[in-house]
């Protein structure tokens, strides 16, 4: 998953705090962290709806993810990133927007905060996720998110705040996320492509080696994608010359 800063001292008992989420069949549940920590909350419906009004600064939208099948709302271009960056993550198989409410109580008031996403993990576990610029920070925001990250780790959840990808590979990512769709594989091409990649060879001349490159770059890249191919794509955009191998394979 993508670089992130956890945030909160010391555990807070999960008792403290309290969650309000939406089910799938539209019915609102409020309960205790500690009596639902369970639930998959990868599956839930945003308990908020996402404003929209003239004028306004941010850009709100819809996701269509590989990874659960289904649209995964953002609403600002830097979620749209982590939601891509969490579609992309093999380890991710399922997460979902807005997934809860929490509250509890500080200073003789009850406060509240809404995360931006929850992805469960291949292992099972939970991660939390709130997305904000570092130069977007106020104090309430860090005293939300140091609230939070108490909450998650009182039922054993990771939490993360998450600021801008870094620029190579948010490119490289939006780039490949043009061919996420299983429509772009073509299983002759990509046995093709797994045998020519089976050790490191540039990306374009591994391509002609299987055919026209306008009909298999296509499916190379719904490959890498897919994590079925690997390259690097954090130190240069995507190139002719970028080094593309197997999954698990050598890369010397």
């Amino acid at each position: 998953m993508v670089g992130s800063l956890a945030l909160g001292p010391a555990t807070s008992p999960a008792a403290d705090f309290d969650l309000t989420y939406v089910r799938l069949d539209g019915s609102r549940c409020g309960e205790p962290l500690a009596s639902c920590w369970t639930v998959p909350f990868e599956r839930v419906l945003q308990v908020r709806k996402f404003s929209s009004f003239r004028g306004k600064r941010s850009f709100a939208g819809l996701w269509w993810s590989c990874t659960t099948d289904d649209h995964v709302g953002f609403e600002s271009w830097l979620e749209r990133d982590h939601v891509m960056a969490l579609d992309f993550d093999p380890a991710v198989v399922g997460f979902s927007s807005q997934p809860f409410r929490l509250s509890w109580q500080e200073a003789g008031k009850t406060r509240s905060h809404t995360p931006d996403y929850f992805a469960r993990l291949s292992d099972g576990t939970g991660v939390v996720v709130d997305v904000r610029a570092d130069d977007r920070i106020e104090r309430q925001d860090m005293e939300a998110f140091a609230a939070t990250a108490r909450a998650c780790e009182s039922v054993g959840w990771q939490f993360r705040r998450v600021g801008a990808l870094d620029a190579v590979r948010a490119a490289n990512l939006r780039w490949l996320a043009g061919y996420r769709h299983p429509r772009c594989l073509h299983a002759r091409r990509a046995a093709d492509l797994q045998r020519v990649f089976r050790d490191p060879v540039p990306l374009l001349d591994g391509v002609g080696r299987v055919g026209d490159p306008i009909a298999v770059l296509p499916t190379l890249f719904h490959l890498l994608w897919r994590h079925v191919l690997e390259t690097d794509l954090d130190s240069s955009p995507l190139a002719a010359s970028s080094m593309v191998w197997c999954h698990g394979g050598d890369r010397t």
